[in-house]
This record gives C-alpha cells, structure tokens and sequence, in this order.
C-alpha cells in the first residue's frame, strides 16, 4: 500500500480564517479588551499551546487558569475550522485507489486532533502524528517516521509528503526519503531543495499521485 503523509494547518484545513475567529469568541466570552485580542492574534499567529496561556495569564493578571483557556481555545477552533468538501472527495479517492492516508502535523496533539475530528478527516486518515505527541516537530523526520508508523507501515523511497512549508513539510519531507508537494501560497528560501512536485491546492496534489499511481 503506497502512502500518503499531508500536513494539517494551510495544506488539509483552513486554520488562518479559524484562528481569528476563535481568537475572537474566545475574548467576547471572557470580556476581554482589543489589548489581550492583540496579544492573542500576535503569539499565537502560527501555532499555540498551553505554555502561550500560561504566558498570558501572567502577562495580565487573568483570573482564569492556563488550563481553561487553552481548552476554550482548543474548543473555539474545532469549531471554526473547515476542510472543504473537495479536499475530503480527494482524501476518499485516494482511499479508493489503495493508498494510505496520515497527518504529520506540528503542534499539540489536543488541538490538532479536535481539528481532525470537527472537520470530518478522522474518517479518511490511517494515522496521526503530532509534534506534541514526542515533542519533536517537523522537519525532524522522526515525526514523518511517527506518521507512517500510526499507518501500519514504515516509510519507503516511494511515498509521499505534501505540505504548505517549505522548510517544515518540503525540506522535512526530503530528509525523510520522501517525495514532497509544495502547495504554493509562501515564498520559497533561497537554497532550498526544491519539491519534487508543486501545485497550487492539495487536490491538485492528490491529482498527481493519482496518476502517478498509475505509471
């Protein structure tokens, strides 16, 4: 069985229109001001976890614990986070076709996973790996080994990592022995190898295994 690793946050889901709505309800809920709302949306712009609440309860003398407001946070964004209908209908044919799906994804492993659920990825994805769950974050490939392995497998010169990031997803990719997908939308470091393939959404890249799958 051939396998498929994909990053979570700009490659399967939508996280940036969910953060700032999470961000949002989370401070009209709690009666926060536009200073904490500032302080969120900046800390937290590309990833979160515990710690950042922690960070913000000191920083201004909140009387909720650290605890609650990361499970408020990791609440909010289950429920503002979307995976589109297209990209699901791609995840499903590549099911179809015989290929392994898993999630190597950076961040913790609550929020990261209340996100796989709510959006209804739970259903088409073999495994999950998230840096929170051995503290090591893409592009160590241990978290890519991590993912093949929650799929039953092992990784080989023939599967395949797509992602958003170059360093993160490309560069961890290639380190890893895989083939990589760049889905474009960052700009691209100088010196960088460079992806074996780029498109410009993931079910353009699932067109492409697809068809590679056939050759």
């Amino acid at each position: 069985m051939r396998l498929a690793l994909f990053d979570l946050d700009g490659t399967l889901v939508d996280r940036t229109s969910a953060f700032a709505d999470a961000i949002a309800d989370l401070c009209h809920d709690h009666g926060y001001g536009p200073e904490i709302e500032r302080w969120l949306l900046c800390e937290l712009a590309d990833h979160a976890d515990r710690g950042d609440f922690a960070r913000l309860r000191a920083l201004f003398g909140l009387g909720e614990s650290a605890e609650h407001l990361w499970r408020v946070y990791v609440d909010r964004m289950a429920a503002a986070v979307t995976c589109r209908p297209a990209v699901l209908h791609s995840l499903s044919r590549l099911k179809e076709n015989g290929w392994s799906v898993g999630v190597a994804t950076n961040g913790a492993s609550d929020i990261q996973r209340a996100k796989v659920r709510a959006t209804g990825l739970a259903d088409l994805v073999d495994g999950i790996a998230a840096s929170g769950d051995i503290d090591v974050r893409k592009p160590d490939p241990r978290l890519f080994e991590l993912a093949a392995a929650r799929c039953g497998t092992q990784l080989s010169a023939d599967d395949w990592m797509t992602g958003d990031q170059p360093e993160a997803d490309i560069r961890g990719g290639h380190e890893a022995g895989l083939r990589t997908i760049w889905v474009t939308g960052r700009p691209w470091p100088e010196g960088l190898a460079v992806p074996h393939h780029t498109v410009t959404d993931v079910t353009e890249a699932v067109d492409h295994l697809l068809a590679h799958s056939r050759t």
